[in-house]
């Protein structure tokens, strides 16, 4: 398989990302780095041909070089993802990717917010600052899924949002009374509120981008947290946390984060039980 032909590839394989998938800018542009580090790989190393063998050389050259094992894993699922596309789409015969075994990945505990912090981090003055903060927390949403959202996906009566993800999968969210009171209060401060206009604007009256979300939630989270802990995924991890701790059900959180897939909620389990350990230890008159 040629090089030449598959580099003018890249650019029909993130539109249909784009169009197919709804992924966010960062997302794409994460695709394509990927992808351009594989062929200038293949380049430096005088590679031509692209088959099962050259893929799996640059899975064992990124190891050998100290790449973090996740990285090197989602590299290796950039360029499965690429070659399966254009199967789908004719534009080959055969997937060389689809046979190269990816390595074996680190367990990443996601990090999270206590109660406190929450608390501490939402105490905000500005209306549309803090209908923000609260609506992340309050639904669990990804940055994307924020930004994406209009006036008319969120019922203030029935206390309820329509929250597209990713893959264009709809889903209903609750939503929370501290997160609605704060969404009432930013739309009176509004001039005008239309249906399909997007719920959060910038300065410029314009859809926030996801760009700025994350500047917002650095702003707020930083008086509570360290560097590291201040992006909205946070609040969402914080979420999912603060559920678990309380009882919910491990399915039910699946689908209000809009997971399809229940080992990823899982994850979150592991941060569940480390919390009741240390709650027992500090509680119970004989843990000592």
């Amino acid at each position: 398989m040629e090089r030449d032909f598959l580099e003018k590839k890249i650019s029909l394989f993130i539109s249909h990302l784009q169009k197919e998938k709804n992924y966010s800018f960062h997302t794409l542009r994460a695709y394509e780095n990927d992808l351009k580090f594989f062929f200038d790989y293949l380049t430096d190393h005088k590679i031509g041909i692209i088959d099962q063998n050259s893929i799996s050389r640059f899975v064992g050259f990124l190891l050998h070089y100290g790449f973090d094992r996740n990285t090197v894993a989602r590299k290796l699922s950039s360029i499965k993802s690429f070659f399966k596309t254009l199967k789908k789409l004719h534009l080959i015969e055969t997937n060389p990717a689809s046979l190269v075994r990816t390595p074996r990945r680190k367990k990443r505990l996601p990090g999270f917010l206590s109660i406190e912090q929450v608390d501490q981090g939402l105490g905000i003055e500005n209306a549309r600052d803090r209908a923000i903060m609260e609506t992340l927390y309050a639904c669990g949403l990804r940055a994307a899924e924020l930004v994406g959202l209009n006036i008319d996906d969120i019922s203030l009566q029935s206390g309820e949002v329509r929250v597209r993800g990713k893959g264009k999968k709809e889903r209903i969210v609750p939503l929370g009374s501290f997160a609605r009171q704060a969404i009432l209060r930013y739309l009176e401060t509004r001039k005008k509120v239309q249906k399909m206009s997007p719920l959060f604007l910038n300065h410029r009256g314009g859809r926030l981008s996801t760009r700025s979300l994350r500047r917002i939630v650095h702003k707020y989270l930083l008086r509570v947290s360290k560097a590291t802990g201040t992006n909205p995924h946070i609040l969402r991890h914080s979420f999912a946390t603060h559920l678990l701790e309380r009882g919910a059900d491990l399915r039910a959180v699946q689908e209000l984060l809009g997971h399809s897939s229940l080992s990823t909620v899982q994850l979150y389990t592991h941060i569940t039980k480390r919390h009741l350990k240390e709650v027992y230890k500090k509680s119970h008159p004989r843990s000592q």
